[in-house]
């Protein structure tokens, strides 16, 4: 079979890591992105919060193009919106395609490759539209410069994750910050619901949610998101086009 256009790259994510090969990359399938997964910023997005485990209720889910990715920090300002704002996440990075049917929790976690910090970023205005009319709100979500995301740490490397703490820094000041114990959903729960929706395989990244705290970015603005000291995602907002 021969193309009739160019094929596109393969997006990849560097990887990082004591024992892995220098210019190892992770070849990216499908982003998935959880929202609402912090109460304090379901919160403050004007959402109700559980209460207990019990009133979870089902993950939000959407999806972000795997081509969304940006990993020299460089992020463009897109167009179609004037309020572009940041969402520091932890990302789950799958090296293995998960099993057909129900699985466990330690099941759900072996499929885990390793983590990563990302930026889901947000065309808000656009999202806000939507959804005041009930509306899909993809173009909120989705758009070229996504989805910054820093280098792939394996799992092993980073221990007990839920021990962990994100953080956002722009122009040095502390925007964001949130213990990954807070998650209402953690990796297990979102990956056993995942798999009742989708085929997960490797090359899958999931965007785990944001905690409080999200605002606006601004061209000339530079970022710095981390989980503790273990991984570093820096960059800046370029002007638009």
């Amino acid at each position: 079979m021969q193309d009739v256009v160019a094929a596109p790259p393969q997006p990849r994510v560097p990887v990082q890591g004591t024992g892995v090969p220098a210019g190892s990359s992770f070849p990216v399938h499908r982003i998935y992105c959880v929202g609402r997964n912090f109460a304090d910023h379901a919160r403050e997005m004007g959402a109700a919060a559980p209460a207990s485990r019990a009133e979870r209720g089902v993950p939000t889910f959407f999806l972000k193009p795997s081509d969304s990715i940006v990993i020299d920090g460089a992020v463009r300002y897109p167009r179609g919106t004037r309020d572009l704002h940041h969402e520091v996440e932890l990302v789950v990075a799958l090296g293995r395609d998960a099993p057909r049917g129900s699985f466990s929790a330690d099941e759900a976690m072996s499929l885990v490759y390793g983590y990563a910090v990302g930026l889901d970023l947000t065309r808000r205005d656009l999202q806000a539209a939507a959804k005041a009319k009930s509306l899909p709100w993809d173009t909120g979500k989705s758009f070229e410069h996504a989805a910054p995301i820093s280098a792939i740490v394996p799992a092993g490397e980073i221990g007990d994750v839920y021990a962990r703490t994100l953080t956002l820094r722009v122009n040095g000041t502390v925007r964001q910050q949130g213990p990954l114990s807070d998650l209402i959903w953690n990796i297990a729960d979102i990956l056993q619901e995942l798999s009742e929706l989708y085929d997960l395989r490797a090359g899958d990244l999931v965007f785990m949610g944001t905690p409080a705290g999200v605002g606006p970015l601004q061209p000339g603005d530079a970022f710095e998101a981390t989980l503790d000291d273990a991984i570093v995602l820096r960059g800046s907002i370029l002007p638009a086009r």
